[in-house]
């Protein structure tokens, strides 16, 4: 499993960004749960949102909840991340993650670092005040 994180960038407070996470491998994207998650400077990563495999249920930070969705296009084998509303304390490297083990109810979902297998290499959002 490979995953490519795009998609940052620098951005004023109050704007939007939108993030992508390409997946790779041999079994079916729609299987595998997917997390986004980020680090700032100084702290430790930190849980943003997640997806189950068939994109019916999401769970989201408090801290980003109904300023940030995921979603995902199976059919593209693609996840994303839209940021809205945008504050300099989201400023970060974003990661994005598929599970350990695949779900094959596509229902599950997950919101810790350890469920997570496969990680992507991580796309800086800075957000200027």
């Amino acid at each position: 499993v490979q995953l490519q994180a795009s998609g940052g960038g620098l951005v004023q407070a109050g704007g939007s960004l939108r993030l992508s996470c390409v997946f790779s491998g041999r079994t079916s994207f729609t299987y595998y749960p997917v997390g986004w998650f980020r680090r700032a400077p100084g702290k430790e990563r930190e849980f943003v949102a997640a997806i189950s495999g068939r994109g019916v249920k999401t769970y989201y930070s408090d801290t980003v909840k109904g300023r940030f969705t995921i979603s995902r296009d199976n059919a593209k084998t693609t996840a994303y991340l839209q940021m809205n509303i945008l504050k300099p304390e989201d400023t970060a490297v974003y990661y994005c993650a598929a599970a350990s083990q695949v779900d094959y109810s596509g229902s599950y979902y997950y919101i810790r670092p350890r469920e997570y297998g496969f990680w992507g290499q991580g796309t800086q959002v800075t957000v200027s005040s």
